[in-house]
């Protein structure tokens, strides 16, 4: 591996959309440098509009590296420019499933991550200590001590941003255990989410899951009481790199498992309410989103970027073969997720 072959990105172990794309890069057999923050100004590397992690840093139109980031789009340019180890299923109403439980995982499944994190003691003791430690370490105690009360302060102080709150908390976490539920029962008949190989769904649960079960000590916790598959499976999805996968290894979606058809019951019980409600609030401007879940209200600023997610699944869903979208709107239908497509916005 050389820096000419190799693709560039920055990240952090506490970045669970760091953790996805380190994933899939070794599943694909993708050669990569990762590199610091003090590492990507030492080389040169240029600034990315919003500094978001992972950052790739990849040829623009003209050839010059530019600066890219946001996980979903990055995977499939990924999937055109290098070929075999696809993490996209073949059948079209697959592709779209797993598109829709990445997106899942990405957007809702991270409330949990950012709640448990700053909302517990532990937890905030822990995520304030290594974090500003996994961008240098060799400083200072007292610096060390000053930088973490930085973070930890200013962190709290925006879990308000994801929805997190004193009503909002337990609807956050009563999903989190039934997701923990629904995947730990997948997980004793099949190896990932679609099937015999890792699709980008998987990888997108397991950054997340890399925080919420391997890292914070609260649902971490919890997650080993409720699922340890799931534990022992977050450990495995690291590198599957020795994976050798087949084309007949991807479900049908004539066939989906029960379980399956369970985990998405769950993400229509949840992600629909929010994800529709805040595209509204931003095509009306409005000040504040307001959904219900479980029968709680929700409250939370606008996200125009969750905004833009509901629109890219409704394009998705609008390529699709006539014969695979009606396929799509029978499992959308019976699991509670047909709003996401077929809402008025």
């Amino acid at each position: 591996m050389s820096a000419e072959t190799s693709i560039a990105l920055m990240g952090a172990p506490g970045s669970p959309y760091t953790r996805k794309m380190l994933a899939v890069l070794r599943y694909r057999r993708i050669a990569y440098r990762l590199l610091s923050r003090n590492g990507a100004a030492r080389a040169g590397m240029p600034a990315p509009k919003v500094a978001l992690l992972p950052t790739f840093y990849l040829p623009g139109a003209g050839g010059e590296l530019e600066a890219v980031v946001d996980s979903s789009p990055i995977i499939r340019r990924l999937e055109a420019e290098h070929a075999g180890r696809s993490v996209i299923p073949t059948d079209p109403a697959m592709a779209f499933l797993d598109e829709l439980i990445e997106d899942y995982a990405d957007e809702w499944l991270t409330k949990a991550m950012f709640h448990y994190r700053w909302a517990y003691e532990d937890d905030i003791e822990k995520a304030s200590q290594m974090l500003p430690l996994w961008q240098h370490y060799i400083i200072p105690d007292a610096v060390l001590a000053e930088r973490a009360a930085m973070i930890g302060e200013r962190q709290i102080t925006r879990l308000y941003v994801v929805g997190s709150n004193a009503v909002t908390g337990p609807v956050i976490e009563a999903s989190y255990r039934r997701f923990l539920a629904a995947f730990e029962a997948h997980l004793t008949h099949q190896p990932f989410l679609p099937g015999d190989r890792p699709a980008s769904c998987d990888f997108a649960v397991f950054g997340q899951l890399t925080q919420l079960a391997q890292f914070d000590p609260t649902p971490a916790a919890l997650t080993l009481a409720v699922a340890p598959r799931v534990l022992a499976w977050v450990s495995l999805m690291e590198d599957q790199s020795g994976l050798e996968p087949a084309d007949s290894d991807w479900m049908g979606v004539d066939a989906l498992p029960d379980t399956l058809m369970a985990l998405l019951s769950e993400i229509g019980r949840v992600y629909p309410p929010v994800m529709l409600a805040n595209a509204r609030a931003v095509a009306a401007g409005a000040a504040e989103v307001v959904a219900e879940v479980d029968g709680q209200p929700w409250r939370q600023p606008p996200f125009p970027y969750q905004a833009k997610c509901v629109q890219w699944l409704r394009q998705s869903h609008a390529r699709l073969p006539a014969a695979s979208r009606a396929a799509v709107d029978r499992i959308l239908e019976a699991t509670g997720c047909a709003a996401i497509v077929a809402a008025p916005l």
